[in-house]
């Protein structure tokens, strides 16, 4: 079947998550390049990144963290946190016809904020807006609802080999993987790498590939 819709994650896809990150360190009182070696001793580990808190912050919780956070408007997306490929292939996907949209494992509010900053797309969604995360298969199918084609028709783009690509091929999607970010950089020589459809460095190179298929 034909593409019909691209669908798109959110940290280190369309934004550059380094600033939020960074400020994570900041709020929780610990010098930043601790938290970012350690998230890539984590990732390295194939562990959850929330373990990261565990070892640099013995006993947080990291729920209420996260609702601090929020009451204090920090989940939203700034213009120098997007990568300038962004809002272009964006815009071209949906100028030759493609359904766009954005669905990630973000905060209530967070993707929607990519909005005010150029970046549109045909629908956005949430895990928190969801009730269910990446890489659980009740997202990808919320996915193929929201876009309204068969999994098949879908392509999903994302930075990681375990939260997308391998879950959005089981979902019979037709995974991107974008070698950028840590995770990106860390899991693109894991075997798993393999089933992405296509692999790019850049979402410039996206639009023109996506025709092809």
């Amino acid at each position: 079947m034909a593409l019909k819709a691209v669908v798109f994650d959110v940290g280190e896809t369309l934004v550059d998550e380094t600033r939020h990150w960074g400020e994570w360190a900041d709020w929780l009182g610990i010098p930043r390049f601790t938290l970012f070696a350690v998230i890539g001793g984590v990732i390295a580990r194939e562990e959850d990144h929330r373990r990261a808190f565990d070892l640099v912050a013995p006993g947080v919780d990291l729920d209420a963290e996260l609702t601090g956070r929020a009451a204090r408007g920090e989940w939203t997306f700034a213009g120098a946190d997007l990568y300038p490929d962004a809002a272009p292939c964006l815009a071209d996907l949906r100028a030759a016809g493609f359904c766009v949209g954005i669905a990630a494992n973000q905060p209530e509010g967070a993707v929607e904020s990519l909005a005010r900053l150029g970046v549109h797309a045909d629908f956005v969604g949430s895990s928190a807006g969801w009730a269910a995360a990446k890489p659980s298969p009740l997202f990808f199918r919320r996915v193929a609802a929201e876009a309204g084609c068969e999994p098949s028709q879908i392509a999903y783009v994302g930075d990681r080999v375990d939260n997308d690509v391998v879950p959005a091929a089981t979902a019979g999607m037709v995974p991107v993987f974008v070698r950028r970010g840590p995770w990106g950089i860390l899991q693109a020589a894991r075997p798993e790498a393999s089933v992405a459809r296509l692999r790019v460095d850049s979402l410039a190179e996206l639009p023109g590939l996506l025709a092809r298929i």
